[in-house]
């Protein structure tokens, strides 16, 4: 008996198995033609859609066209208006350049015009001038040619040949010059007393600053200024008390008086009479006045003060280069900074010979160091304590000594001012610093417009001889240069136009020490290489 097919059910049916995968078949390709007809479908959709964007697409790109060319053609328009507007502009611009143009030629025809007529003018007068300047020329050969035979016409009377005569002039020469040397000798010893008078008077003087002896108001008071006068009241207190207390505490002495809105400090040391100053200020200005609050801002003005008179010292070392100075000197420096001499500060005066020692040394081939050393220190005497004995040089020397310092510097300080012999090159250096600094112009007091007028008649004098050119006063009026013509002036000549010039300085000027007359007579040659 044959094998029958299995059966199998599919969806409540029974199938044998040959049946079954033709059914599966039939099914696939059903769902095949379905899938084919769903895409063809789709693709159709999909066609419309895609002509249906392109149709816009073209749509709105015609729109942006159009408005691109409207807004294009827009642009243009005003662009071309405004390049309309730039073009009339410049258009203008050049009419007005042209303008200005064909009037600055016109200008430059004229410039020309007035040009070539001043040419002409000098073409002119450059003729004229070389004509007189032959005539001149022949004149001043006519003039030689007589002075010629006007020498010879005297030689002729006189009986005396020119050798004979330069003798005979000699001579007389030779007694003037004797003359003037027993003048001059006469004049030497005279201006050697009238330096001693004048060095008793500088140390008399210098001997009552340290000693804290009368000067005058300038540099022995201070004022300050007060808000009203019933402030007076109270700085005098109940009694007086106030204001002794005040006194006691600083050493100076205070003067109230009717002078509205000041009040007057006096007292001979600078130190001191800066301190109640500046004291007797914060007292004002705080108000509380009383012994007790008097001590307290003195010893605080006190401090501020030592303070600042250290910080003075230091800087002035500083500056120099110096170091190891005593502490005590550093202290007596910066004192000399509340310090006046003959109009400079001597704080000031002292660095300044320092520096002046400094640059001698080094053109002397010395220690520049030890000479800046010995400028600085040199009228540190001024500083000291008034008990201790001699000038301020001795008395600088011999506190300059108890602080250590090196024999050379001691004896520079003490020799500063020839009262001892200098034992060494520096103490020399310090001396010429010392002089330098004290007469150059406005070193001291001496005013400004009589120092010019010094100048302006020494030059005027000079110039007032015949045969000089030109006429300069250096050195601060101690030496005055005159360059002659050389053709007008010869050697012999020059001599005595100088010893005349000397001679009316003499007669015609006041002034201290000397002046020197420098005579120069030179010929020169020129010539230009073309």
């Amino acid at each position: 008996m044959k094998d029958v097919p299995a059966l199998v059910p599919v969806l409540g049916l029974t199938f044998d198995t040959p049946t079954l995968l033709l059914f599966i078949l039939g099914l696939l390709v059903l769902g095949y033609l379905i899938r084919l007809l769903e895409l063809k479908f789709r693709r159709g959709l999909i066609e419309k859609s895609r002509r249906q964007i392109l149709d816009e697409a073209e749509r709105e790109a015609e729109r942006i066209r159009k408005e691109a060319d409207l807004s294009g053609k827009e642009m243009v328009l005003r662009q071309r208006e405004a390049f309309e507007k730039e073009s009339q502009g410049v258009r203008q611009e050049l009419r007005n350049q042209e303008k200005r143009l064909l009037k600055r030629e016109e200008g430059s025809d004229q410039k020309a015009e007035v040009l070539s007529r001043k040419e002409t003018y000098i073409e002119e007068t450059e003729r004229r001038l070389a004509g007189r300047l032959e005539q001149l020329q022949k004149r001043e050969e006519e003039l030689k040619k007589l002075i010629e035979e006007e020498k010879q016409t005297l030689f002729n009377l006189s009986g005396l040949d020119r050798e004979a005569a330069e003798r005979l002039l000699l001579q007389r020469l030779e007694k003037e010059l004797e003359q003037e040397e027993g003048a001059l000798i006469a004049r030497r010893v005279e201006e050697a007393r009238r330096t001693a008078d004048e060095q008793a008077r500088e140390q008399v003087t210098l001997a009552i600053q340290r000693c804290a002896a009368e000067q005058s108001a300038e540099s022995s008071i201070a004022t300050v200024d007060i808000a009203n006068d019933d402030m007076k009241g109270r700085i005098i207190g109940r009694e007086g008390r106030n204001i002794r207390a005040f006194e006691k505490a600083t050493g100076v002495d205070v003067i109230v008086d009717d002078t509205p809105g000041v009040v007057v400090v006096s007292g001979f040391d600078a130190v001191r009479r800066e301190i109640a100053r500046r004291a007797l200020e914060r007292l004002i200005l705080d108000g509380r006045i009383h012994p007790a609050r008097i001590e307290e801002v003195v010893q605080g003005a006190r401090r501020e003060v030592e303070d600042q008179v250290r910080d003075a010292g230091r800087k002035a070392v500083l500056e120099l280069d110096l170091h190891g100075v005593h502490p005590r000197l550093i202290a007596a420096l910066g004192k000399l900074r509340f310090r006046h001499s003959n109009g400079q500060n001597v704080l000031q005066h002292s660095m300044e010979v320092g520096h002046i020692a400094g640059l001698l040394a080094g053109e002397l081939r010395l220690d520049a160091a030890v000479a800046r050393r010995c400028g600085l220190l040199h009228d540190v005497g001024k500083a000291v304590e008034a008990d201790m004995e001699g000038g301020h040089d001795a008395a600088g020397a011999d506190f300059a000594r108890r602080c250590d310092e090196r024999k050379d510097v001691v004896n520079a300080i003490a020799a500063h001012h020839g009262a001892v012999p200098p034992e060494s090159l520096y103490a020399i250096v310090t001396q010429s610093a010392n002089e330098i600094s004290r007469a150059r112009p406005g070193g001291t007091r001496d005013a400004y417009e009589k120092y010019v007028r010094r100048l302006e008649k020494l030059e005027e004098i000079a110039r007032s001889f015949e045969g000089v050119e030109q006429v300069y006063a250096i050195q601060a009026g101690r030496e005055v240069r005159v360059i002659v013509n050389s053709a007008r002036v010869d050697d012999r000549l020059a001599m005595k136009l100088c010893r005349d010039i000397a001679k009316a300085i003499e007669e015609r000027m006041a002034y201290p020490g000397e002046i020197r007359v420098t005579l120069i007579r030179e010929s020169r040659a020129v010539e230009y290489a073309k």
